[in-house]
């Protein structure tokens, strides 16, 4: 079983000690704005790198010589690659990567039908996709890229969900998107660790941000706030921002032991469900099927890394 923990920010030390290069995209609002502001806070030195449709708000304060922002589509992959070689060029490396950005389910595409201008079936709203899986996929490319240059590696987290391991009734996009990061990382983490990258998740349940209200048609005309407020009385579990950052930042400050966590949080409680659905294999899996599968791990059906001569990217 999973155990519950609590990330202690005093006991960051590496990213207390010692100032490093991170990108963030949808660094703007929400969850990315707690992790710039927390990341501030730890080390005013750290060189951070917001990427999100626009800037930050006023009230965060970092020194401008330490920030970037850079404001783009985060579906497009030149834009979102201008961003990082902006970093690359202004910072001389890039240390640790959150990929974050993301957007709440966007009307119903399964149920509701809509007819385009010749009276057929529309065809389906892929934004969801497009932001949070497509995107984040072209994030992690370019982490990957940019990680590679370090002979010490770096760390890479993203956003998943609760909703990524316990798919959420009423947003499958959603769903379906935020399974995929949790896939992503889960095939990323070997040949990563590798390469002295760290690999890891986040995965929220209901939390405070903008997205929020966005996604929801009740929430219409009413704040982040006031409807988690309102979700709450009825025995929702709600998150405060402030409490993913701490847990991206607990996972960045781990380093290659956090390669392969992944870290729920909810209530603002925390506990590693990667960890926990990885000990208890033969419940879910049974013993045989599990020796079954074991037994074929080493069988060359894909390409593997080359941990003797891996490609190393152009400077």
């Amino acid at each position: 079983m999973a155990a519950l923990f609590q990330p202690d920010s005093s006991a960051f030390h590496n990213l207390k000690s010692t100032p490093k290069t991170i990108v963030i995209t949808g660094g703007s609002s929400g969850i990315g704005l707690a992790t710039a502001t927390l990341l501030s806070q730890l080390n005013p030195s750290h060189n951070l790198v917001l990427i999100d449709l626009k800037g930050p708000p006023s009230s965060f304060k970092h020194n401008p010589s330490h920030l970037l922002v850079h404001t783009c589509n985060i579906t497009s992959w030149k834009d979102q690659r201008t961003g990082f070689e902006k970093a690359y060029e202004k910072f001389g490396r890039i240390d640790s990567v959150f990929v974050n950005a993301g957007i709440a389910e966007h009307n119903d595409q399964f149920f509701g039908d809509e007819l385009d201008s010749d009276g057929k079936l529309k065809e389906p709203d892929r934004r969801v996709l497009n932001i949070d899986m497509d995107a984040a996929a072209d994030t992690a490319k370019l982490a990957i890229y940019y990680l590679r240059k370090n002979k010490e590696g770096g760390q890479i987290a993203m956003t998943a969900s609760l909703a990524g391991y316990l798919a959420s009734a009423g947003a499958p996009l959603y769903s379906a998107a935020k399974h995929g990061i949790v896939g992503l990382m889960r095939a990323l983490k070997q040949e990563c660790a590798k390469l002295n990258i760290a690999v890891s998740v986040v995965a929220p349940a209901i939390t405070v941000t903008p997205i929020l209200a966005g996604g929801n048609r009740q929430a219409i005309n009413q704040t982040p706030e006031v409807y988690a407020q309102e979700m709450n009385r009825m025995g929702v579990p709600i998150n405060k921002p402030e409490s993913i950052a701490l847990a991206v930042c607990w996972l960045f400050n781990e380093g290659m032991a956090a390669n392969g966590a992944g870290i729920f949080v909810q209530a603002d409680k925390y506990t590693d469900l990667e960890r926990g659905l990885a000990k208890t294999r033969e419940q879910w899996m049974s013993k045989e099927m599990l020796d079954l599968f074991r037994g074929g791990r080493k069988a060359p059906l894909f390409q593997r890394l080359d941990t003797a001569n891996p490609t190393k990217p152009k400077i």
